[in-house]
């Protein structure tokens, strides 16, 4: 006897079976029972999740001599059977757009839909499948007949790619009732591959149903072909191990033993651990989903410390690697493991070891993250609170001179008789004077303010950069262009010069800097320009950074 695969065998009979799809199966059930059934649906959604399903429901429902007063068709007599099994029936009819695209199948479509039913009371239901492969001129085609379609005749189209027909066949839009199938989530498919091998006379540990139903993507015939694919391997014991042999994954240790090695910067064993997955049979693209998967678990425990998908000792040894890194570098090598998929380097390539093994070379000497507070404390440049108080001490001071301190008498006793103690008078703490803006601040006050700068100068100083030489003069580096024009004519740079000297309280005598490289292209701008004025800023944002920088041979990367 021939084997009948699980997809179809367990294909559900009635709306209420279909999982996930609720939204699409109750407003067609509720239409079947309330008479409301509509003359053209498009069924768009993932492959796998019920649409060609749904579609043969509705079929059935329609000429189901038995159907309930719900709406859902009996499942048993002759019809129901013909239509579930996708066998030849009168009227209903399946066809693949994916080999009958033509302008030509439109019409011989087009042209049996014109003959009514077979029997009084019964519909003609065409279900199109793959229809995003229809041409532009078989949609034409099919246009008319859409709108305005024969007594009790319902087209149902199916796809997997909307986008298509929006591009190619927008009128067909209007002229449907569009749903939309979901993903079917994990515990659903995990339910249904229960109840399945429940059916079947089997059983199987949850574990190993959710590694299935990972794998199937929200898919639940791919989650069925998979169980198919697995019974068939172990003669109908189906156990963790034997999903993971037949899905190729790699366990959960390996990737612990990764972290390891990268954990403790091993760079060397980094070839041999690869080596070591193309020795035992592992597939390197399937490792390296693992491996993405396996960074965001960790992720996730360092961040929360939940691993709901992990148990026992395993659990425990992931949460003890996350430890071993802070979440920002974490975070670091998900997104450049994330890069390798993003970029498709990976399955383009004709040496996937190569690219493998550079990328766990570039974790394996990933720095870690500092932060910057904590660059500058190690060096010494930790600040006082601005509120601290100043040191009070108790001593006396010394007396004004050039005596030393071995000089100065020593303080009398506070309880000696000998001595009679007068009052000490503390001057009132007076209000700190404010210190005069720097020359920057007085430069970026002046362009805000832009009473002083003569008209039509703001916006063209805005790229203009002031500097006090060593020797006390004031130089203003202009691009070359109608700025560096007006202001050297010497009128307008007196007013800019006067309101400078009096926001910093001194006498400034502000001159142009001679037109250098830079400044002779018309001040282009350069990426090596922008990181090097970048610098320039948190260096006087923070002098103490500058230090850092030098000792430590900074680079500003973004």
């Amino acid at each position: 006897m021939s084997h009948t695969a699980l997809a179809r065998k367990h294909r559900p009979l009635r709306f209420s079976d279909v999982a996930t799809q609720e939204h699409v199966s109750e407003t067609l059930r509720r239409a079947v029972m309330g008479d409301r059934v509509g003359h053209a649906y498009l069924f768009c959604g993932p492959r796998g999740v019920g649409k060609t399903t749904l579609a043969r429901v509705l079929a059935m429902a329609l000429n189901c001599a038995d159907r309930s007063s719900e709406g859902e068709p009996c499942g048993e007599c002759d019809t129901c059977r013909r239509i579930w099994g996708g066998q030849t029936a009168l009227d209903v009819v399946e066809i693949d757009a994916a080999s009958n695209r033509g302008v030509d199948d439109a019409r011989d479509l087009r042209e049996r839909a014109m003959y009514a039913p077979s029997a009084e009371g019964r519909f003609k239901v065409y279900i199109v499948d793959e229809a995003h492969m229809l041409t532009r001129e078989a949609w034409n085609a099919l246009l008319k007949i859409l709108e305005e379609p024969p007594p009790r005749v319902i087209f149902i189209f199916a796809t997997t790619e909307p986008q298509k027909i929006q591009q190619f066949a927008a009128p067909i839009l209007s002229r449907c009732q569009r749903f939309d199938f979901r993903r079917i989530g994990v515990s659903d498919i995990v339910a249904r591959l229960t109840t399945v091998l429940e059916r079947e006379g089997l059983a199987a540990p949850e574990d190993a149903l959710r590694v299935l139903a990972r794998r199937a993507d929200g898919g639940m015939r791919d989650a069925l072909s998979l169980l198919d694919q697995v019974l068939a391997l172990t003669g109908g014991e189906l156990t963790l191990e034997s999903a993971r042999l037949v899905l190729g994954l790699v366990p959960e240790e390996r990737y612990v033993e990764l972290f390891d090695i990268l954990r403790e910067s091993r760079h060397g064993e980094v070839f041999r651990f690869v080596e070591g997955l193309l020795d035992e049979g592992y597939d390197l693209v399937e490792f390296y989903h693992g491996l993405v998967k396996a960074i965001r678990t960790m992720l996730r425990g360092a961040l929360d410390g939940d691993l709901t998908d992990l148990e026992g000792d395993l659990k425990e040894a992931f949460l003890a690697r996350a430890r071993a890194f802070s979440p920002a570098d974490l975070v670091r090598m998900l997104a450049m493991a994330s890069d390798v998929e993003i970029s498709g380097s990976l399955r383009r390539s004709t040496n996937p070891q190569m690219v493998l093994e550079m990328l766990l070379l570039r974790l394996s000497f990933l720095d870690g993250t500092v932060e910057l507070q904590e660059l500058i404390r190690s060096l010494g440049g930790a600040r006082a609170p601005e509120s601290a108080p100043e040191p009070v001490s108790s001593a006396v001071p010394a007396a004004s001179g050039t005596g030393t301190q071995d000089d100065q008498p020593p303080p009398a006793e506070l309880d000696s008789p000998l001595v009679d103690p007068q009052p000490v008078s503390v001057p009132e703490a007076s209000e700190p004077q404010q210190a005069p803006p720097t020359l920057e601040d007085a430069w970026a006050q002046l362009l805000k303010g832009g009473g002083a700068v003569p008209a039509g100068l703001t916006p063209l100083l805005r790229a203009a950069r002031i500097e006090e030489e060593s020797d006390g003069r004031v130089v203003l580096h202009v691009p070359e262009g109608p700025a560096r024009e007006r202001l050297s004519g010497g009128g307008d740079r007196a007013r800019i010069q006067d309101e400078l000297s009096r926001l910093v309280g001194r006498r400034i005598d502000l001159t142009l800097a001679e037109v250098d490289g830079g400044e002779a292209d018309g001040g282009r701008i350069t990426p090596e320009k922008v990181s090097s004025d970048r610098m320039k800023e948190l260096v006087q944002k923070e002098p103490l950074l500058e230090r850092a920088v030098l000792e430590l041979d900074l680079e500003l990367l973004e």
